[in-house]
């Protein structure tokens, strides 16, 4: 399963070793890559993901466990094997899931590397960390116990539950958990050297019990319902227009929250659609939603779109400067480019074409004022296409207005 025997971690890491063991129990079992499916966190556990040839996915810190239940109940499949990896730290946050993975059996292995600390953010003491290592770092703690996962796994209800002191070979406790059917976890406690312990002795000292529980119970399976799908209830949108691309033509809009960024995007990728093509939509914006930019990337094809990521836009519009800010550096080509001319340029386009938008049209309407002024100079699609889209939307009125001003 390890592609490369050249690990992303620091010397003496117990990581490493775990990797290595995990990797020894798949080829003992001769499981497919294809069929092995890695759910990673957030932490150094997470740097697994670039090192294995398999399906994997990244969680947010604490959720492998949760991402992975969902898998597993998604697939229930037998012959697919999920196994979510997390840290100590991530196994604190996210304790709730690994009990609710317990309580259903669900058919999957838990792998917990347990360093003793947080690494990845300096070595701060997690639910996991033992009472004798705490002492000397945080001594309010001394006396507080840690969490011990393999007993409360095996009181949830877990098939599998182990521990297991990370020096040497262990890969046959991981292929155990890997074969029982139902929940596995197994918790590897490990060396940290930048920020926990450098030493397999002192790691030793520390109490941990290497321990097997297990629980004989029925795996939990998930029942398929079938249900009229949600894509029933959205309104279909009739094709009206018949145009013709020789390739994806691919849009960025740039601009500041709040000044209708979002709701362009998506009536470019209702016009496309009206004229039988095609679309998608991504946004893109910071956590705070109602300030700072606000970026939508749209892509227009005749062919299905597989992949809606945009490397080489083919027109970038840019109505602000929060969005100007946001597209320095951030394409290394681009063909063309619609810029207010309030915003002062330094972007490279073979073609650059500049317009009073926001003069025209205010902050709001800047954006859809730009998107007209490019259709009735580049007629990509019929500005009719576009007239048509608005003239069903619940503010047609005022959209309206901004495209009819140049």
């Amino acid at each position: 399963m390890l592609n490369t025997q050249s690990l992303p971690y620091c010397p003496g890491c117990g990581h490493r070793i775990a990797n290595q063991n995990l990797d020894k129990a798949i080829l003992q079992r001769q499981i497919k890559s294809l069929d092995i499916i890695v759910v990673s966190d957030i932490g150094c556990c997470g740097l697994i993901d670039g090192v294995v040839d398999c399906h994997t996915i990244h969680g947010l810190h604490g959720r492998s466990c949760a991402l992975a239940i969902g898998v597993a109940l998604g697939l229930n499949d037998e012959t697919k094997h999920v196994i979510a990896i997390q840290g100590d730290g991530g196994a604190t946050i996210g304790l709730q899931h690994l009990l609710e993975a317990a309580r259903r059996n669900v058919n999957m292995t838990l792998i917990v590397l347990n360093n003793l600390v947080y690494g990845m953010t300096g070595g701060q003491i997690s639910g996991l960390s033992a009472e004798r290592f705490k002492a000397e770092r945080v001594p309010e703690e001394k006396d507080v116990p840690f969490f011990d996962l393999v007993k409360l796994s095996y009181s949830a209800g877990a098939a599998f539950s182990a521990r297991v002191v990370g020096k040497g070979k262990y890969e046959e406790v991981i292929n155990e958990a890997i074969a029982t059917k139902g929940f596995s976890m197994v918790e590897i406690v490990g060396l940290c050297t930048p920020y926990g312990l450098t030493k397999m002795k002192e790691l030793g000292e520390l109490g941990y019990e290497e321990i097997i529980l297990k629980n004989e119970r029925n795996c939990f399976e998930s029942k398929r319902i079938e249900k009229v799908s949600l894509f029933e209830k959205v309104s279909k949108i009739e094709s009206q227009f018949q145009i013709h691309l020789e390739k994806p033509y691919k849009i960025v809009l740039a601009g500041s929250a709040g000044e209708g960024i979002q709701s362009a995007a998506d009536i470019l990728a209702k016009t496309a659609m009206r004229c039988g093509l095609n679309a998608t939509k991504k946004g893109e914006y910071p956590i705070t939603v109602g300030t700072g930019f606000s970026i939508g990337e749209i892509i227009w094809s005749e062919n299905p779109i597989l992949y809606s990521g945009i490397e080489k836009p083919d027109l970038v519009i840019i109505t602000s400067q929060d969005g100007y800010a946001m597209m320095k550096g951030r394409y290394p080509e681009i063909e063309c480019i619609m810029i207010d001319s309030s915003i002062s340029n330094e972007l490279v386009s073979p073609k650059i074409i500049t317009g009073d938008y926001r003069r025209l049209a205010g902050g709001k309407g800047a954006t859809m004022c730009a998107i007209a002024d490019w259709l009735r100079k580049e007629k990509i699609v019929p500005i009719d296409a576009l007239i048509k889209c608005v003239s069903t939307l619940k503010y047609k009125e005022e959209i309206m207005k901004a495209i009819t001003l140049v």
